[in-house]
């Protein structure tokens, strides 16, 4: 089958205006500064710091130590009216614990410790058009909240920072957010109203049974059998429970039971993810599940320990700023074979807490590029991106910008 995606060798960049265009060297050296110094969630000092500087370099007014490592940078439009819409961008900063494998100039000076996920990009994205702008407050009337957040990966840094207030004082009426995506080729752009990634629930399970010889089993009650029962029968969940036109996930990622091949384990322990994207399947996966293990467990003359919780929820594009997204897309990129609508993931972001507080939309920007050897997907130990997506990426946070406020008028 021959892709439909254009070569990113064609990419057309006329499309971006050349002051922003002309600041693309200044863009590699921050991502590839952030991405030597890459920091794990809720550790961003050395990220924050840099972020601070260069703000206030630029005069640019922000608050430092949200939620620990999180920032807030604020540019207002040369003609505010009386009440001001405000616009907020999210960039988050932190990295993953990896161990990087590529051989670069730019690679992790961190051991163990990598920007495996783009997050150094989006933060010099964000910092690329707080710069401009800073530089051209004459082109847009209202408030730019620029939201610089820590710990996306783990445990969560949306969160704290919205019941800190980033979302008040001025009061956000939008949001907006992108994340560099390997999945999709340079010169495209994965933007859709509604659900575009999954909310995300975990659980531990230890199944409690009595150990014994294995071969004398009906002295026993083998916690490998019952949890073997379980983790096929969690797949029920999904084929016979979850309506069919609702996509949804239930993965057992780990099972540990035993220690020797003739004694039955009196214990096994199971960890698991369960993905979705209907909002009205809150609280459902978690009763349905316990169902499940107690009632496998009661047959067998088993006991069972179990932990539920919720991580993120689903990320929830508004129609309206979607639409806003996609026209400003349709002007910086090829279309209609640059725009990919059908861009879902079963993957979650906690620009999830976001969405639940204000309408927003968070898009992917393609950046791979085969041809560079720029394709190796997200969390892998040798992820890199072809960094012309950072102009491209700034050139469409402006022109949102610029477009939202006018469309508020």
């Amino acid at each position: 089958m021959v892709s439909t995606f254009p070569n990113p060798s064609s990419v057309d960049l006329s499309r971006i205006r050349l002051s922003i265009r002309s600041l693309q060297p200044q863009f590699v050296e921050w991502r590839r500064r952030l991405h030597q110094q890459p920091e794990l969630g809720f550790q961003e000092k050395l990220t924050a710091e840099f972020v601070s500087q260069k703000l206030q370099e630029w005069g640019i007014e922000h608050q430092t130590g949200i939620a620990h490592t999180g920032i807030v940078a604020i540019i207002k439009g040369n003609k505010l009216t009386t009440t001001p819409q405000v616009l907020a961008i999210r960039a988050d900063m932190d990295a993953l614990p990896i161990q990087e494998l590529n051989e670069v100039p730019y690679k992790s000076q961190h051991d163990g410790v990598m920007h495996a996920c783009g997050h150094d990009g989006h933060t010099a994205i964000a910092l690329g058009t707080a710069y401009y702008l800073q530089q051209h407050r004459q082109d847009f009337s209202g408030i730019v909240k620029i939201i610089f957040q820590p710990a996306e990966e783990s445990p969560g840094g949306a969160k704290p920072m919205i019941e800190a207030g980033v979302l008040k004082n001025p009061d956000v009426d939008a949001i907006i957010g992108l994340h560099l995506w390997n999945n999709l080729p340079l010169g495209t752009v994965g933007v859709r109203a509604g659900a575009l990634m999954a909310a995300v629930e975990c659980f531990n399970c230890t199944i409690l049974g009595k150990g014994g010889h294995g071969a004398l089993p009906h002295q026993t009650v083998d916690s490998v059998v019952v949890a073997a029962q379980i983790v096929n029968a969690l797949q029920t969940i999904v084929a016979r429970n979850v309506n069919p036109i609702d996509s949804a996930v239930v993965t057992v990622g780990e099972l540990h039971a035993g220690t020797k091949r003739n004694v039955i384990a009196d214990t096994a322990k199971m960890s698991a993810t369960v993905r979705y994207f209907n909002p009205s399947l809150k609280g459902f996966f978690n009763q349905r599940v316990e169902q499940i293990i107690a009632g496998i467990c009661q047959s067998h003359g088993a006991n069972y320990d179990l932990e539920y919780w919720s991580l993120y929820p689903p990320v929830i594009n508004d129609i309206k700023i979607a639409e806003l997204v996609r026209s400003v897309v349709e002007e910086v990129v090829e279309t209609p074979l640059g725009i990919v609508p059908e861009c879902q993931t079963m993957a979650a972001e906690d620009m999830s807490f976001f969405l639940e507080e204000v309408p927003g939309c968070y898009f992917f920007l393609g950046s791979a590029n085969s041809a560079k050897d720029l394709a190796y997907p997200h969390h892998h130990p040798r992820f890199d991106f072809d960094e012309t997506a950072l102009a491209m990426g700034v050139e469409i946070f402006v022109r949102c910008v610029e477009k939202y406020f006018v469309s508020c008028h």
